[in-house]
């Protein structure tokens, strides 16, 4: 089950990065399941990390590289997250960096890892390290449709995307900036920076102090704004590249037009999380205004959103909007005037003066929660911040797919 058309966008290379992608046979024969990101010389590399406690071995590793020298790989499994294993998983990841280094004459802390699956496990080795001349053969700057398939697991179809804009407003295809990305989830998702893997790239020439601020801001407006069950991994991460291809440089006077369209297409990947959600019938957008604060909203917001009645009502069309009252009631905001609270499905007003609305009727509830796409809109009427988080249903396919998990 998933929301919207699912087509896969056309990806951009972006001078400068290449991919490949193998088949090694880690979880399934036969699969896509091993990626490779090949760098250029002059790319600088930023990267967001999960901050579950029990941050898997890739993760740990990833930390440390990402701060002793330049990047020139990405490595990349799915089928097994080699979290939960100790200091066997350590020395798994840390060879794997190795075996790539060795055969492209580098430092193995040039090799970020990252590992996908299932958590308490330790990596297969063989057939990994045996995959990985594969798919280094395979590297090509068209290679993001295979990879962002190399890099599924409960997931039902690729995610990407993709856009190209003109820099100050010039026409000149020389002012031109690529901006791609490719990311995978669908359950085990709830932001704490991060909640998935994400690999976005771009032909900018930024400053690295300047591209982590970019990509804590663009993160903060997006995968930090979805959830589908609240469980944040072990083994999530979000890495933003800049190539400097184009020569185009972003400085201070041209970051936040640079960040707008960052922006735009970190939400796409997000939303299509969201969208491929395990089990997911329904895309849900939280919407919450005219709160005191950001930290407000985003704390109402996530109380809807996170309600496994608000959510299991949803995966029905059942307009049971005093669960989503009650969601608000409870969400901890203080001294909230609820007889100031209003609450809309898809703009059909259900709660007004701290009741149901006078003009609300429940055939017009149950048309609004009919639709694929739900826009739950609060306003708390106590200032001016507004936020907004994305979510899922909750149906009785979440539970079959994380019931089956292993088996």
């Amino acid at each position: 089950m998933a929301t919207g058309s699912g087509k896969f966008p056309q990806m951009h290379p972006v001078p400068g990065v290449r991919l490949g992608t193998a088949c090694a046979g880690i979880k399934t024969p036969g699969r896509k399941d091993l990626v490779v990101m090949e760098l250029c010389d002059a790319a600088s590399v930023a990267a967001v990390f999960t901050q579950n406690a029990f941050c898997a071995a890739p993760v740990s590793v990833a930390k440390q590289h990402l701060a002793s020298a330049a990047p020139r790989y990405l490595l990349i499994n799915t089928g097994n997250a080699n979290a939960g294993t100790g200091e066997i998983g350590l020395a798994d990841a840390r060879q794997s960096c190795q075996v790539l280094a060795d055969l492209q004459s580098l430092s193995a802390s040039q090799v970020l890892p990252f590992s996908t699956g299932v958590i308490g496990e330790t990596l297969p080795m063989d057939k990994l390290l045996a995959g990985i001349p594969q798919a280094l053969e395979a590297v090509d700057e068209n290679g993001w449709a295979d990879a962002a398939e190399g890099i599924l697991t409960t997931d039902t179809r690729p995610k990407g995307a993709s856009l190209q804009f003109n820099v100050d407003g010039n026409s000149d295809p020389s002012a031109r900036l690529t901006i791609t990305g490719i990311t995978k989830g669908s359950g085990m998702i709830k932001p704490n920076m991060a909640t998935m893997l994400g690999f976005v790239a771009t032909d900018a020439q930024i400053d690295p102090e300047l591209l982590h601020r970019a990509l804590r801001l663009v993160s903060n407006k997006s995968f930090n704004r979805i959830t589908v069950d609240s469980d944040t991994s072990t083994n999530d991460a979000v890495v933003l590249v800049a190539t400097g291809a184009s020569g185009i440089v972003i400085d201070e006077s041209r970051f936040y037009e640079f960040v707008a369209q960052l922006e735009s297409v970190f939400i796409e990947l997000a939303q299509s999380i969201i969208r491929d959600g395990e089990g997911a019938s329904k895309f849900v957008s939280v919407v919450v205004d005219s709160a005191e604060n950001s930290a407000e909203a985003v704390k109402v917001a996530y109380c809807i959103a996170e309600s496994p009645l608000v959510k299991t009502a949803l995966a029905a069309s059942d307009a049971n909007w005093g669960r989503i009252l009650a969601a608000v009631g409870r969400a901890g905001v203080d001294n909230l005037d609820v007889s100031k609270v209003a609450i809309s499905l898809n703009q059909v007003l259900i709660v007004e003066r701290g009741g149901r609305a006078a003009s609300y009727s429940e055939q017009a509830g149950e048309q609004a929660m009919a639709a694929e796409d739900i826009t739950i809109h609060v306003s708390l009427n106590r200032g001016t911040a507004v936020e907004t988080v994305w979510t899922t249903d909750l149906t009785y396919e979440y539970v079959r797919i994380n019931a089956e998990y292993r088996t």
